[in-house]
């Protein structure tokens, strides 16, 4: 089945083709790379143009305005063609059987979510040594105790976002995650490390103040909790970001 590869790009010439090169060494080959550019205005548009002209499952399209990543998911999702959706934004990086072990995993277990472990690379693409383990399993309210969900490790049916799409506000993942959950979907976790997550130095999600302000905004005001429930979330968050760093 036709895997649509989701991938935002904004002035990514310095990663970009790494990335492409991470998708066009997977082991499964039914695949779409719908790589949407949000104006960029260095040499981004140039390098993904001379992959598309070697490898015509690439596909180019530039927005007219300058947009936000949330923006630029959703316009690639309305124009994939694939019966699964996957993500990569421009900067990160792909194991060559990512999709294989996905795809097999979720045929052979009838599961419509899927996702693993990854791990960080510095900004020249060095290994860091740390690594996001991931549960094995996900619904709405386990997910609510915090985001274990890498979102460059998701593979989903499309058919999932036909009423659904990543919202205009901060950690715009986790919230179409729990969105996706809360109809019933369960999601499904692989521990092995099938994804490059890449950290520099000026990263906003580095951050944890403004991440936990995000964290608490999408429990009491896009999930609409209750104050004291979302007070309960945010907790169990705040103890499991704490036993990360222990």
């Amino acid at each position: 089945m036709l895997v649509s590869i989701i991938t935002p790009m904004y002035n990514s010439e310095a990663t970009i083709a790494e990335t492409i090169e991470s998708v066009l060494a997977q082991t499964y080959t039914k695949w779409e790379m719908v790589i949407v550019d949000d104006c960029s205005s260095d040499a981004s548009e140039s390098i993904v143009k001379s992959y598309q002209k070697k490898d015509a499952r690439i596909q180019y399209y530039k927005r007219d305005k300058k947009s936000s990543i949330a923006s630029a998911r959703n316009y690639a999702i309305n124009l994939a063609k694939g019966h699964y959706l996957a993500f990569l934004d421009s900067d990160d990086l792909w194991e060559k059987d990512k999709l294989q072990k996905q795809i097999d995993f979720m045929m052979q277990n009838n599961a419509g979510f899927c996702y693993s472990a990854c791990a960080t690379i510095d900004e020249k693409s060095n290994k860091t040594g740390k690594i996001r383990n991931v549960k094995d399993y996900a619904d709405y309210k386990i997910l609510l105790k915090g985001n274990f969900i890498p979102c460059l490790t998701v593979v989903v049916e499309k058919k999932l976002f036909d009423k659904i799409e990543f919202p205009e506000i901060k950690h715009e993942d986790y919230a179409v995650w729990l969105s996706i959950l809360k109809t019933g979907v369960k999601a499904y976790g692989i521990n092995e490390v099938l994804a490059y997550y890449r950290v520099n130095s000026n990263s906003v999600s580095a951050n944890k103040f403004k991440a936990a302000l995000w964290t608490w905004n999408i429990y009491y005001n896009y999930e609409k909790i209750p104050f004291c429930k979302s007070v309960y979330y945010f907790i169990n968050y705040f103890l499991r970001a704490v036993r990360k760093r222990l």
